[in-house]
């Protein structure tokens, strides 16, 4: 791929990062979680050729849309660190979690995506868990975030499907609904 390939994946992610942020009705200090195969976003199967030329480009997108509205960015790590997350140390303390040790790797452990984290947040720290507390997020190349999000997980649709060569999976929380037939709800919520 060529540098304009990877500034087009960069808008991509912005796109779809500010579809899905005004989608869910985040607001400041709620966590907005992605996995991401750069391999997908080459055209490769996932874990098959891990790109720290891309990933920069996917976090860059992502963050040019998150840190300004002050929404916490989970990055999700690969399998191989049990789909941890790197995460600013504020919203670390913000929200209680345990941090633990490992460091991101992208031919070893944690993928280029969380490795990129790792390296351009202002005070990284991995977590095992964030107790499913995302309101949303982007799977990008089927890495499977759904368990990181708040139930009830709802899937969304964007303008887009694709970032780079990889599909994309988007998805937000909503409160449940309880009450049955008869009950009225929050339009606001759902």
């Amino acid at each position: 791929m060529q540098t304009q390939d990877f500034e087009h994946i960069r808008q991509q992610t912005a796109q779809a990062t500010r579809e899905v942020l005004e989608a869910a009705h985040l607001s400041a200090g709620d966590i907005f979680v992605i996995g991401c195969s750069s391999s997908e976003v080459l055209g490769e199967q996932i874990g098959t050729h891990t790109s720290m030329d891309v990933a920069p480009y996917l976090f860059e997108g992502a963050q040019s849309v998150l840190k300004p509205a002050g929404i916490f960015l989970a990055a999700q790590c690969c399998e191989h660190l049990n789909r941890a997350l790197v995460i600013e140390q504020e919203c670390l303390e913000h929200y209680g979690f345990d941090q633990v040790n490992a460091i991101p790797q992208p031919n070893h452990a944690g993928g280029a995506f969380g490795t990129i984290a790792y390296q351009s947040f202002d005070h990284p720290v991995l977590v095992e868990d964030i107790q499913a507390k995302a309101k949303a997020g982007i799977d990008i190349g089927g890495t499977l975030i759904g368990m990181h999000i708040h139930p009830v997980v709802v899937p969304l649709r964007i303008s887009i499907d694709m970032i780079g060569k990889a599909h994309i999976i988007c998805a937000r929380y909503r409160p449940k609904y309880i009450g049955g037939s008869r009950a009225i709800y929050d339009e606001k919520l759902m």
